[in-house]
Protein backbone atom coordinates (compact mmCIF):
# COMPACT_ATOMS: atom_id res chain seq x y z
CA UNK A 1 0.00 0.00 0.00
CA UNK A 2 3.23 2.51 1.03
CA UNK A 3 4.66 1.23 -2.34
CA UNK A 4 1.37 2.16 -4.31
CA UNK A 5 0.94 5.76 -2.75
CA UNK A 6 4.82 6.68 -3.33
CA UNK A 7 4.53 5.97 -6.48
CA UNK A 8 1.06 8.00 -6.81
CA UNK A 9 3.30 11.00 -5.48
CA UNK A 10 5.74 10.16 -7.54
CA UNK A 11 3.37 10.66 -10.14
CA UNK A 12 2.28 14.25 -9.07
CA UNK A 13 5.32 15.50 -8.56
CA UNK A 14 6.66 14.69 -12.29
CA UNK A 15 3.26 16.38 -13.37
CA UNK A 16 3.83 19.73 -11.30
CA UNK A 17 7.43 19.62 -12.60
CA UNK A 18 6.64 19.31 -16.11
CA UNK A 19 3.91 22.26 -15.51
CA UNK A 20 6.18 24.68 -13.76
CA UNK A 21 8.97 23.92 -16.66
CA UNK A 22 6.51 25.45 -18.83
CA UNK A 23 5.54 28.37 -17.33
CA UNK A 24 8.59 28.86 -15.96
CA UNK A 25 9.36 29.17 -19.60
CA UNK A 26 6.89 31.74 -20.20
CA UNK A 27 7.51 33.68 -17.32
CA UNK A 28 11.42 34.16 -18.21
CA UNK A 29 10.33 35.55 -21.38
CA UNK A 30 8.19 38.26 -19.88
CA UNK A 31 10.52 39.26 -17.16
CA UNK A 32 13.10 39.98 -20.24
CA UNK A 33 9.59 42.73 -21.82
CA UNK A 34 9.44 43.54 -17.84
CA UNK A 35 12.69 45.12 -16.51
CA UNK A 36 12.96 48.09 -18.24
CA UNK A 37 9.42 49.27 -16.06
CA UNK A 38 11.93 48.63 -12.93
CA UNK A 39 15.12 49.81 -13.89
CA UNK A 40 14.01 52.95 -15.79
CA UNK A 41 11.84 53.82 -12.04
CA UNK A 42 14.76 53.44 -10.04
CA UNK A 43 17.11 55.19 -12.38
CA UNK A 44 14.78 58.16 -11.92
CA UNK A 45 15.21 57.86 -8.12
CA UNK A 46 18.97 57.60 -8.57
CA UNK A 47 19.45 60.44 -10.88
CA UNK A 48 17.52 63.03 -9.12
CA UNK A 49 19.29 61.88 -6.20
CA UNK A 50 16.05 60.95 -3.78
CA UNK A 51 15.96 60.27 -0.14
CA UNK A 52 14.31 58.88 2.42
CA UNK A 53 12.12 61.41 3.78
CA UNK A 54 12.71 62.86 7.25
CA UNK A 55 10.07 62.11 9.67
CA UNK A 56 8.97 59.42 12.67
CA UNK A 57 6.18 58.47 9.61
CA UNK A 58 7.32 55.04 10.29
CA UNK A 59 8.14 52.44 8.00
CA UNK A 60 6.50 50.71 4.66
CA UNK A 61 7.20 47.33 3.27
CA UNK A 62 5.44 45.77 -0.03
CA UNK A 63 6.25 42.18 0.66
CA UNK A 64 5.61 40.50 -3.20
CA UNK A 65 4.82 36.74 -3.12
CA UNK A 66 2.04 34.16 -4.46
CA UNK A 67 -0.54 32.02 -2.62
CA UNK A 68 1.08 29.16 -4.14
CA UNK A 69 3.39 26.78 -2.38
CA UNK A 70 5.63 23.50 -2.86
CA UNK A 71 8.85 26.23 -4.24
CA UNK A 72 11.16 25.60 -2.02
CA UNK A 73 12.09 29.26 0.53
CA UNK A 74 10.74 31.66 -2.36
CA UNK A 75 8.22 32.91 0.69
CA UNK A 76 9.83 31.86 3.52
CA UNK A 77 12.79 33.80 3.20
CA UNK A 78 10.56 37.44 2.60
CA UNK A 79 9.03 36.62 5.59
CA UNK A 80 11.97 36.06 7.38
CA UNK A 81 13.51 39.57 6.35
CA UNK A 82 9.82 41.31 6.96
CA UNK A 83 10.34 39.97 10.52
CA UNK A 84 13.51 41.09 11.12
CA UNK A 85 12.75 44.85 9.72
CA UNK A 86 9.60 44.75 12.34
CA UNK A 87 11.52 44.15 15.31
CA UNK A 88 13.89 46.53 14.55
CA UNK A 89 11.23 49.30 13.44
CA UNK A 90 7.82 48.18 15.57
CA UNK A 91 6.43 51.37 13.34
CA UNK A 92 6.29 49.52 10.17
CA UNK A 93 3.72 48.69 8.00
CA UNK A 94 3.26 45.69 5.40
CA UNK A 95 1.60 45.22 2.60
CA UNK A 96 1.51 41.73 1.52
CA UNK A 97 0.88 40.70 -2.17
CA UNK A 98 0.54 36.96 -2.04
CA UNK A 99 -1.37 35.07 0.68
CA UNK A 100 1.78 32.88 1.86
CA UNK A 101 3.65 35.64 3.70
CA UNK A 102 0.43 36.85 4.94
CA UNK A 103 0.10 33.33 6.77
CA UNK A 104 3.99 33.35 8.36
CA UNK A 105 3.17 37.13 9.82
CA UNK A 106 -0.33 36.34 10.47
CA UNK A 107 0.25 34.99 14.46
CA UNK A 108 3.02 37.50 15.50
CA UNK A 109 2.63 40.67 13.73
CA UNK A 110 -1.17 41.15 12.55
CA UNK A 111 -1.06 44.59 13.92
CA UNK A 112 1.06 45.69 11.42
CA UNK A 113 -0.28 44.04 8.45
CA UNK A 114 -1.92 47.15 6.50
CA UNK A 115 -3.34 45.41 3.30
CA UNK A 116 -3.19 41.88 1.35
CA UNK A 117 -3.73 40.94 -1.99
CA UNK A 118 -5.03 37.79 -3.07
CA UNK A 119 -5.35 35.45 -6.14
CA UNK A 120 -2.05 36.65 -7.27
CA UNK A 121 0.12 33.77 -9.49
CA UNK A 122 -2.83 31.86 -10.62
CA UNK A 123 -1.85 33.95 -13.91
CA UNK A 124 0.81 35.84 -15.38
CA UNK A 125 0.65 39.53 -13.93
CA UNK A 126 0.27 42.35 -16.04
CA UNK A 127 0.63 45.82 -16.03
CA UNK A 128 -3.21 45.92 -14.93
CA UNK A 129 -2.61 44.18 -11.98
CA UNK A 130 0.34 46.00 -10.64
CA UNK A 131 -1.57 49.51 -11.11
CA UNK A 132 -4.64 48.10 -9.30
CA UNK A 133 -2.60 47.26 -6.30
CA UNK A 134 -0.59 50.39 -6.12
CA UNK A 135 -4.13 52.27 -6.48
CA UNK A 136 -5.31 50.54 -3.71
CA UNK A 137 -2.54 51.28 -1.84
CA UNK A 138 -2.71 55.07 -2.73
CA UNK A 139 -6.09 55.28 -1.59
CA UNK A 140 -5.26 53.44 1.99
CA UNK A 141 -3.34 56.65 2.90
CA UNK A 142 -0.65 54.87 4.29
CA UNK A 143 1.68 57.66 5.15
CA UNK A 144 5.72 56.29 5.48
CA UNK A 145 8.79 58.44 5.43
CA UNK A 146 11.02 55.19 4.15
CA UNK A 147 9.70 52.01 2.56
CA UNK A 148 10.63 49.49 0.22
CA UNK A 149 10.02 46.68 -1.81
CA UNK A 150 10.60 42.85 -1.51
CA UNK A 151 11.04 40.41 -3.99
CA UNK A 152 12.47 37.41 -5.10
CA UNK A 153 14.83 38.12 -8.23
CA UNK A 154 15.36 35.78 -11.08
CA UNK A 155 19.40 34.68 -11.04
CA UNK A 156 19.50 30.91 -12.66
CA UNK A 157 17.45 28.37 -13.03
CA UNK A 158 18.10 27.02 -9.81
CA UNK A 159 18.52 30.30 -7.61
CA UNK A 160 17.06 33.30 -6.73
CA UNK A 161 18.20 36.64 -4.92
CA UNK A 162 15.89 38.39 -2.06
CA UNK A 163 15.72 41.99 -2.85
CA UNK A 164 14.83 45.35 -2.31
CA UNK A 165 14.09 48.20 -3.66
CA UNK A 166 13.87 51.72 -2.16
CA UNK A 167 10.67 53.25 -2.46
CA UNK A 168 9.92 56.70 -2.06
CA UNK A 169 6.71 59.21 -0.65
CA UNK A 170 5.71 62.31 -2.98
CA UNK A 171 7.40 64.46 -0.48
CA UNK A 172 10.33 62.96 -0.81
CA UNK A 173 10.45 63.23 -4.31
CA UNK A 174 9.22 66.68 -4.53
CA UNK A 175 12.31 67.34 -2.19
CA UNK A 176 14.58 65.80 -4.47
CA UNK A 177 18.07 67.77 -4.62
CA UNK A 178 18.56 67.52 -8.01
CA UNK A 179 15.09 67.59 -9.30
CA UNK A 180 14.77 71.57 -10.60
CA UNK A 181 17.15 69.67 -12.89
CA UNK A 182 13.92 68.75 -14.72
CA UNK A 183 12.15 70.82 -16.51
CA UNK A 184 7.83 71.78 -15.78
CA UNK A 185 7.37 69.36 -12.88
CA UNK A 186 5.04 70.86 -10.92
CA UNK A 187 2.81 68.75 -7.89
CA UNK A 188 0.53 67.27 -10.12
CA UNK A 189 3.21 65.76 -12.82
CA UNK A 190 5.24 65.02 -9.70
CA UNK A 191 1.55 62.98 -8.00
CA UNK A 192 1.37 61.31 -11.32
CA UNK A 193 4.71 60.06 -11.62
CA UNK A 194 4.97 58.67 -7.86
CA UNK A 195 1.98 56.77 -8.93
CA UNK A 196 2.97 55.35 -12.53
CA UNK A 197 6.38 54.46 -10.79
CA UNK A 198 5.13 52.10 -8.06
CA UNK A 199 3.02 50.31 -10.53
CA UNK A 200 5.90 50.19 -12.76
CA UNK A 201 8.13 48.79 -9.78
CA UNK A 202 5.02 46.50 -7.90
CA UNK A 203 4.79 45.16 -12.09
CA UNK A 204 8.56 44.41 -12.21
CA UNK A 205 9.34 42.97 -8.84
CA UNK A 206 5.78 40.78 -9.41
CA UNK A 207 7.63 39.45 -12.49
CA UNK A 208 10.71 38.89 -11.22
CA UNK A 209 9.15 36.93 -8.36
CA UNK A 210 6.92 34.62 -10.50
CA UNK A 211 9.89 33.60 -12.75
CA UNK A 212 11.71 33.07 -9.30
CA UNK A 213 9.19 30.65 -7.93
CA UNK A 214 8.53 28.94 -11.31
CA UNK A 215 12.10 28.09 -11.45
CA UNK A 216 12.16 27.08 -8.02
CA UNK A 217 9.38 25.12 -7.63
CA UNK A 218 10.12 23.20 -10.97
CA UNK A 219 13.80 22.53 -8.78
CA UNK A 220 11.76 21.44 -5.69
CA UNK A 221 9.62 19.16 -7.44
CA UNK A 222 12.65 17.55 -9.48
CA UNK A 223 14.07 17.36 -6.01
CA UNK A 224 10.96 15.63 -4.61
CA UNK A 225 10.25 13.02 -7.62
CA UNK A 226 14.58 12.11 -7.14
CA UNK A 227 13.61 11.45 -3.46
CA UNK A 228 10.42 9.25 -4.12
CA UNK A 229 12.60 7.26 -6.72
CA UNK A 230 14.72 6.51 -4.07
CA UNK A 231 11.83 5.51 -1.53
CA UNK A 232 10.67 3.11 -4.58
CA UNK A 233 13.35 1.18 -4.90
CA UNK A 234 14.05 0.92 -0.75
CA UNK A 235 10.42 -0.67 -0.61
CA UNK A 236 10.55 -2.60 -3.41
CA UNK A 237 13.51 -4.46 -2.44
CA UNK A 238 12.00 -4.38 0.94
CA UNK A 239 8.80 -6.20 -0.09
CA UNK A 240 11.05 -8.53 -2.64
CA UNK A 241 12.79 -9.58 0.19
CA UNK A 242 9.71 -9.94 2.69
CA UNK A 243 7.88 -11.91 -0.10
CA UNK A 244 10.86 -14.15 -0.44
CA UNK A 245 10.64 -14.76 2.84
CA UNK A 246 7.40 -16.11 2.98
CA UNK A 247 7.86 -18.33 0.00
CA UNK A 248 11.09 -19.80 1.68
CA UNK A 249 9.39 -20.02 4.73
CA UNK A 250 6.26 -22.40 3.12
CA UNK A 251 8.77 -24.29 1.43
CA UNK A 252 10.72 -24.97 4.61
CA UNK A 253 7.40 -25.81 6.25
CA UNK A 254 6.43 -28.50 2.99
CA UNK A 255 9.95 -29.76 3.17
CA UNK A 256 9.41 -30.87 6.87
CA UNK A 257 6.11 -32.05 6.59
CA UNK A 258 7.21 -34.51 4.05
CA UNK A 259 10.22 -35.43 5.85
CA UNK A 260 8.14 -36.27 8.83
CA UNK A 261 5.91 -38.21 7.04
CA UNK A 262 8.89 -40.22 5.55
CA UNK A 263 10.33 -40.75 8.96
CA UNK A 264 7.13 -41.94 10.42
CA UNK A 265 6.59 -44.81 7.27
Amino acid sequence: IRLKSVKNIQKITQSMKMVSAAKYTKAERELKLARPYGIGAQEFYKKAEVKDEEGEKGQLIIAVSSDRGLCGAVHSSIGRIVKTDIAANPNTKVVIVGDKVRNILQRLYAKNIAMVVTEVGRKPAVFGDAALVAQSIINSGIEFSKGKILFNAFRTVVSFRTTEMPLYSQNAVANASKLPVYDSLDSDVIQSYTEFSLASLLFYSMKENATSEQSSRMTAMDNASKNAGEMIDKLTMTFNRTRQAVITRELIEIISGAAALETKN
